[in-house]
């Protein structure tokens, strides 16, 4: 059990997030479930990691937004202590479509959904676990995804490309920070069951494309949720600038 350890998960109150809040609930971890709209989401997932007698917060905020990230942060630091892991989870995706149509605001709100927030807190959890600041380390897990590598034509290549951008701070950060006590590894989902592909219109589109997949299924949430704790837990003392490929072998 890791006592007295604080997790972050932002986006928390649905799919990846949730599963992951849960695990990290289960191993003695005080959690801070981040949600951006979906209050009753977050809250009942809050309920019932307490009902089983874990410790957890809630926090709405919009993580793309630097002052709503600085209070997020500030919240933590108030009412359950000092971090040890942050997991950059929170994203979108729109509705399937072509290059083509796509709208400069479509665009810059995927970006800034999907990667200015993943800058702006790992930035904020380096100021607290970085021993350069007088912390005591930590470990940052971000998610990515198979999109990064498959590029997602025809359906979403501006949320590839977010995730590619996150493939790349993945790597850079770990470097920049590795003397300093901090591991920054990588998960890459592939087709995972969430409602994330209703977001994009198709709510059965792992159904569709699983027989492509050598493993003949789609993934659970929990799945992701394992690789997440193995890369933030001890186990992996040893792994950083990493990733993970959750895609059942496509």
């Amino acid at each position: 059990m890791d006592n007295n350890k604080t997790v972050l998960i932002t986006g928390a109150g649905r799919g990846i997030g949730a599963a992951t809040a849960t695990l990290f609930a289960q191993k003695g971890y005080s959690v801070c479930i981040n949600y951006r709209s979906d209050e009753e989401a977050a809250s009942a997932l809050a309920e019932r990691i307490q009902a089983q007698g874990g410790r957890c917060i809630t926090v709405q905020a919009d993580v793309s937004d630097e002052k709503e990230v600085v209070r997020l942060f500030s919240t933590i630091d108030r009412e359950l202590g000092a971090l040890s892991v942050l997991v950059n989870n929170a994203g979108i995706l729109k509705l399937q479509t072509r290059l083509e149509a796509m709208s400069a605001e479509r665009i810059n709100t995927i970006l800034t959904t999907n990667v200015t927030s993943y800058f702006l807190c790992a930035r904020e959890a380096v100021k607290r676990m970085s021993t350069r600041h007088g912390g005591r380390g930590g470990s940052i897990v971000n998610v990515s995804s198979g999109a990064a590598r498959s590029g997602s034509p025809n359906e979403y290549i501006d949320y590839a490309a977010s995730k590619g951008a996150i493939d790349t701070l993945t790597k850079g950060l770990s470097l920049e920070v590795a003397s300093e006590g901090i591991r920054v590894n990588c998960v890459r989902p592939g087709l995972i069951y969430t409602q994330m592909h209703s977001d994009g219109g198709e709510p059965g589109r792992v159904d569709r494309l699983k027989s492509i997949l050598p493993l003949g299924r789609g993934g659970q949430p929990e799945e992701v949720a394992e690789a997440i704790y193995w890369l933030a837990s001890e186990k992996s003392s040893y792994s950083t600038g990493n990733f993970l490929d959750l895609a059942g072998g496509l």
